[in-house]
């Protein structure tokens, strides 16, 4: 396994992590401790979770799974989207921050994460309050980084520079929508975070399994994948995206390999990403996974993924999550 330092901070992560969003959902908790064990016997030390995943149920899975093998994970949260209907149930305020990750903290069954990220930026509370009671978790010794999420541009930059300002702790990364299928952060996200020294915390690596070829249309998808639990992924599929995870299959062909770990590599060799997190259903798409870690891309293969893909730098971005 490769590793890689998460921005400027000294933390080394894994160059491939685990999703973790199905856990408790599309796979079950028996077969999601067996996922987490795999990927943590595999050199897969990166696990990231939110408080609302599987209706909580993702981070409790966990907390179960790892309690033999709490120093061998970095754990990375989040906080910030709706838990609730209540008008303090979500966003960045220090009264939801500080309740949900003592929540986070007790079903994870740990006394500290990791990594603690902001789920989306909160236009209705400062920045200043969140940054600082975000210090505030990294002083107590429950926090030991901090990270954003579906921030825009500037929106990231005035969080660093009121960090800055204040001597605050701040963000050593930012996870976002980042594929082949979703070039968008390369237009601004990427050169910022690269100035700024975060690393980039790709998700939706393989656009929800458009890239790994197995949809054909927008209509149906094969058992068990993502289209099938959740008929409105159906708005994320579009006939140039097909089209892209069609000619993506076809060079991952030319080079010997699975589409998906083609497109996997592809993320690991960009700027300032340190670790792609994927998703798993099943062990052994974790082993498919690890494969990437080893492929080599040459400068002609790079180039095909490039010219491939040039157009999704442009237009919306396939995943992005604020608050409405």
């Amino acid at each position: 396994m490769d590793y890689k330092r998460l921005g400027r901070s000294g933390l080394e992560v894994s160059a491939l992590g685990l999703g973790t969003n199905s856990f408790g959902s599309r796979a079950d908790a028996r077969t999601s401790e067996q996922i987490i064990h795999a990927a943590l016997d595999r050199g897969i030390n990166f696990l990231d979770t939110a408080n609302i995943y599987s209706d909580t149920a993702s981070e409790s899975i966990i907390g179960q799974a790892i309690q033999n093998r709490r120093d061998q994970v970095i754990l990375a949260t989040k906080a910030g989207l709706p838990t609730g209907k209540g008008p303090n149930e979500q966003g960045s305020s220090r009264r939801h921050l500080m309740l949900e990750l003592e929540k986070s903290l007790k079903r994870l069954r740990t006394d500290y994460v990791d990594l603690y990220q902001i789920h989306t930026f909160d236009p209705n509370t400062p920045l200043e309050e969140t940054l600082r009671v975000l210090d505030d978790m990294i002083r107590s010794g429950k926090v030991r980084y901090i990270g954003a999420s579906n921030y825009a541009a500037w929106e990231l930059m005035k969080a660093l520079g009121i960090s800055d300002h204040l001597g605050l702790n701040r963000f050593v990364s930012m996870q976002t929508s980042y594929s082949l299928a979703d070039r968008t952060p390369e237009r601004e996200v990427i050169p910022l975070c690269i100035d700024q020294g975060l690393g980039i915390i790709p998700y939706f690596p393989l656009a929800g399994g458009i890239l790994t070829g197995k949809y054909t249309s927008a209509k149906e998808g094969p058992s068990g994948s993502r289209l099938e639990k959740n008929p409105s992924f159906a708005q994320r599929i579009s006939e140039d995206s097909l089209a892209l995870g069609r000619e993506v299959g076809r060079i991952a062909a030319e080079a010997g390999c699975s589409a998906s770990s083609l497109s996997l590599a592809w993320l690991m060799e960009q700027p300032v990403v340190s670790s792609v997190i994927v998703g798993a259903t099943r062990v052994e798409q974790v082993e498919d996974n690890l494969k990437s870690v080893e492929l080599a891309l040459d400068s002609t293969t790079m180039a095909q993924l490039d010219g491939a893909s040039r157009a999704f730098r442009n237009g919306e971005p396939f995943g992005y999550f604020r608050l409405s």
